[in-house]
């Protein structure tokens, strides 16, 4: 069975699309693609359909990430073929939980730095978009820091379905 992540922001074009492009790689790393599904939505439809924004792209690329991504809105009704929906920051969260349908699709969305221990009080992945360059690199630190506890997470969970 296929266990399904999707990394959520506002508009898809630049923190839930490097956090999907890290993930999937770390997924592939570990020999879990055939297991996990990794994608990504914003909680607004302003950009759908856009790729993701250039600096997004330069970033990840330099680092040795994939960059082609096409924006998306997130819908309610996905909460039903979704493990993990995972908000890059509280107002994401909020409004996640808000959208969900149950309270058990509710209880499946996490904030991307939980599952990093050195993260402390503040959890949020700030918004890059209106900002230099350095503000993706530092948002690119962040994933990345976070990707390894969500790693363990999700290879935890995948481990024990298969058992």
């Amino acid at each position: 069975m296929t266990y399904r992540v999707c990394f959520v922001c506002t508009g898809n074009i630049c923190r839930s699309p490097m956090a999907e492009s890290v993930f999937r790689a770390r997924v592939e790393e570990a020999g879990l693609d055939g297991l996990v599904e990794v994608d990504s939505a914003g909680t607004g439809g302003w950009h759908e359909g856009d790729p993701a924004d250039p600096r997004t792209v330069a970033v990840l690329e330099e680092h040795g990430y994939a960059g082609e991504h096409t924006a998306r809105q997130f819908h309610p009704s996905w909460f039903e073929r979704l493990d993990l929906v995972i908000a890059l920051d509280t107002g994401h969260a909020k409004a996640l939980r808000r959208l969900a349908p149950t309270e058990r699709d509710a209880g499946k969305v996490r904030l991307l730095r939980s599952y990093d221990p050195a993260a402390g009080e503040d959890l949020d992945v700030p918004d890059p978009y209106y900002g230099a360059r350095d503000g993706f690199e530092e948002c690119l630190e962040m994933v990345e820091a976070a990707s390894a506890g969500l790693l363990a997470a999700v290879r935890e969970h995948v481990e024990g379905q298969a058992a």
